[in-house]
Order: C-alpha cells, then sequence, then structure tokens
C-alpha cells in the first residue's frame, strides 16, 4: 500500500511540474476538447472584405448582380453606391440596399447570398510554422483544429507537434495554450481534437534536433 501511494504523489508531482514549466513558458494548459456548439451556436456569418455577393433585386434582373468587397469594406451595385458590407450579416445587408432602392423602385425585396467566404480579418484563423502551406483561413462555425491542419496540409517533417499552440484573445488579450498535434496526427486521440475560435493563431515550431 505504501508503494502504492507513492505512485500515486509521483504522478501528481509530474502533472504538477509539467503545469509549472508551461506557466514558466507563458503558456497555459493545453486545451481540452468541449462541444464546438456552445457558444458557437446561434451566431449568424458576418459578412468580411474579399466575400463575393450575390445580390437578387426581385423582378428587376438589371440591378441584380455578383460583387466582391472591397478591401474598405464597401460594395457597389447597380444604383446603389458604397454600401457598407463588412461586419454585417447578409440579411442586414439586404435591408440596407433595400432602403437605398426605395428612391428609385417601389418597394424592392432584395436577398444578398454569400458564394465565395473570406470572413471578417479579425474573424481569421491564422497558421503558421511548420505546417505544409501557412495561410490565413476563414472561420467556419464548429472548426476543429484537425479542420485547420487538412487545410493547410498538415504538418512538415521538421515539426515538434508536441510543442505547437495556439494563440487566443480571452478577455481582450491574448493568451497562448499548448495543443497535441503529435497526439492527433500520430495516435489519432480525438481528445486533442480542440475547438477553433474566431482570431485564433496557430504556431507549430521546429523541431530541436
Amino acid at each position: 500500500m505504501k508503494s502504492k501511494g507513492f505512485g500515486n504523489r509521483a504522478r501528481w508531482l509530474s502533472v504538477l511540474m509539467a503545469v509549472a514549466l508551461s506557466a514558466c513558458a507563458g503558456i497555459s494548459p493545453p486545451l481540452l476538447m468541449t462541444d464546438p456548439a456552445g457558444d458557437e451556436a446561434g451566431q449568424s456569418y458576418l459578412i468580411g472584405a474579399g466575400d463575393v455577393l450575390q445580390i437578387f433585386v426581385w423582378g428587376n434582373q438589371d440591378l441584380s448582380s455578383s460583387v466582391p468587397v472591397r478591401p474598405d469594406g464597401r460594395i457597389t451595385t447597380p444604383l446603389v453606391e458604397d454600401v457598407e458590407a463588412s461586419g454585417k450579416t447578409p440579411t442586414q445587408l439586404a435591408r440596407d440596399i433595400e432602403e437605398r432602392l426605395k428612391h428609385y423602385i417601389k418597394n424592392p425585396v432584395v436577398t444578398v447570398v454569400v458564394t465565395q467566404f473570406v470572413g471578417r480579418f479579425s474573424e481569421q484563423i491564422r497558421v503558421a510554422g511548420e505546417v505544409t502551406r501557412p495561410q490565413t483561413l476563414p472561420y467556419r462555425e464548429r472548426m476543429t483544429l484537425l479542420d485547420v491542419l487538412i487545410a493547410v496540409g498538415g504538418t512538415t517533417e521538421y515539426s515538434a507537434g508536441s510543442r505547437a499552440t495556439i494563440a487566443r484573445i480571452v478577455d481582450g488579450r491574448y493568451q497562448q495554450f499548448g495543443v497535441r498535434l503529435e497526439d492527433l496526427l500520430k495516435y489519432g486521440d480525438l481528445s486533442a481534437n480542440v475547438p477553433m475560435r474566431p482570431g485564433d493563431v496557430v504556431f507549430v515550431p521546429e523541431a530541436w534536433f
């Protein structure tokens, strides 16, 4: 019994040391997998610069068009110039266009459909370091770490997946959390497949040789 108790204490001591080392390095303990539906439920897509929108004006084909959202976040359609689109839902933008069109046609009915997604800059996922294709990705509802890794083509042979991190804005400030890429990619441990959040930055460092 004494030996068993010592073993338990040793394991707990190892866990506490790992947490302490992470804190010293400025990195929080690894994220745990939770239900990604939680705080994402009920959110609507917000248009961002670079998105492509299909504008339908019912009964007025000449006023319907496909337009990109400019870097300044605005769009221009027939009879309607410089409408702010970034940060709005497609429904909100449709109502704004209807208000502008009332000066030209009676009872306009507008539908806005996002056909190519980029999303707002502040909500994009950034992936850097030892991955095959470092890039910025549009955030999608229920997006997970595995989705991100598939999109960038996985990690390189020089990656240190056990030291990968996610930088995330928490209470207005960036915090870094450890993620277990090796467990996820090499061993298929889905408990390491953490949900992503808008604005996350994934960094995969180079292995130490």
